[in-house]
């Protein structure tokens, strides 16, 4: 077996360990792709950086602690229509 594919298959497994650990999660109820870019774990939910949320890591759950913040904080920042809602 490829070395790049024994990674994928330990990566997959770290993952899914995490995800038992912490079923309420982000990263667990939404499983966000995980990968690897320059020596630095990857977490993305959607089809790019720019337009999706992404956590940034070390390890596979560094990543997906740094996901789960970054989801987190999307959730709790009002949009710009809401906050001019609020000062009307």
């Amino acid at each position: 077996m490829k070395a790049k594919y024994l990674d994928r298959v330990a990566a997959s497994q770290r993952a899914e360990l995490y995800y038992e650990l912490h079923p309420g999660s982000p990263s667990a109820v939404r499983r966000p792709k995980l990968c690897v870019r320059s020596g630095i774990w990857v977490a993305l939910l959607g089809r790019s950086l720019r337009d999706g949320i992404a956590g940034f890591g070390p390890t596979v759950e560094a990543a997906l602690r740094a996901f789960d913040a970054q989801y987190l904080n999307s959730l709790r920042q009002p949009t710009p229509a809401s906050a001019l809602e609020r000062a009307a």
